[in-house]
């Protein structure tokens, strides 16, 4: 009995001094900064990015911490940043006016690494093309979402539909989980159509929470490279490769534990990977903000 007791004890002095081992490295790590940009809620962005940040930091042995930040207030806190994850509009105003290099695009849904805007009325609305919008209401995205209003933009500018003199109204939704008011704003028949990224239906309906037979999709823009992973002009050449490289690498079944939870990255994040892409994958988001007036070309 003695021997099984002592042998416990040595057991447990163990692990209390590789768990103390493993506090102390922790806490001597460098400390990076990683900005992500919030989708649907800062609760949900944190929900789905701070597991990816411990899988990365302890990866790359270094600690990072993650920050949510609202598409508006990015370029006040880019200059605290080391490393920033946002879609592909606030990429291109990020790499004009703070030097942000891209080091690899997100990939889910039908169309991977990009997204497309899409604008859709319900079914029996009458509704089928831009035309009809004339006169009519419509509930667009958030003011900097690549596929939830600038997209959406471009195509109306095209028709020759302008949305402030031919629209009887128009609005984009405040708060959090922009994109789903957006549909379910069309769906409970408070605006005749809306502006969304085809991705966001798609996750909707996968939910069962809509079908694709409730809607018309009344016109489709060209799909753009989406969201993204950026590094700041502060971080050396040899880090942003082995994060670039660390993100590329992650697969479906890499985990990473968090308070005694193992959790999967990718699933958490609600991604499926991350790809490869180049700073040239991103002048087709550059034209597409030219014509519509949008940062950080846009003319007063």
């Amino acid at each position: 009995m003695l021997k099984k007791i002592t042998a416990a004890i040595l057991l447990l002095l163990a692990v209390i001094s590789c768990t103390d081992k493993n506090s102390d490295d922790a806490a001597n790590r460098p400390t990076y900064k990683i900005g992500y940009m919030i989708c649907n809620s800062e609760k949900d962005t944190l929900d789905r990015f701070v597991p990816f940040s411990k899988y990365l930091g302890d990866k790359l042995g270094v600690n990072f911490e993650t920050f949510a930040i609202d598409t508006i207030n990015f370029t006040r806190e880019v200059d605290k940043l080391d490393f920033v994850h946002t879609n592909s509009l606030l990429y291109i105003i990020l790499n004009r006016f703070h030097g942000v290099e891209v080091l690899a695009a997100e990939k889910k849904g039908s169309l991977g690494y990009k997204s497309q805007g899409i604008i859709l009325s319900r079914k029996d609305s009458g509704i089928s093309k831009l035309s009809d919008l004339k006169g009519k209401t419509m509930i667009f995205g958030p003011m900097l979402a690549p596929t939830g209003f600038m997209s959406q933009a471009d195509l109306l500018q095209k028709a020759g539909v302008d949305p402030e003199q031919d629209l009887a109204f128009y609005t984009i939704p405040p708060g959090s989980f922009k994109h789903e008011k957006v549909i379910y704003g069309v769906f409970f028949k408070k605006y005749d159509a809306g502006s969304i990224p085809i991705d966001d239906l798609e996750t909707m309906v996968a939910d069962d929470r809509v079908t694709m037979d409730d809607f018309n999709i009344i016109a489709k823009n060209e799909p753009i490279p989406y969201c993204n992973f950026g590094v700041t002009q502060k971080i050396d050449e040899d880090l942003a490769r082995k994060f670039k490289d660390a993100v590329l690498s992650i697969t479906k079944d890499d985990t990473v534990e968090i308070d005694g939870e193992t959790i999967k990255v990718l699933d958490r994040a609600l991604v499926d990977g991350y790809v490869d892409i180049k700073d040239g994958d991103f002048d087709i988001v550059r034209e597409m903000a030219k014509r519509t007036n949008m940062p950080p070309y846009q003319k007063y």
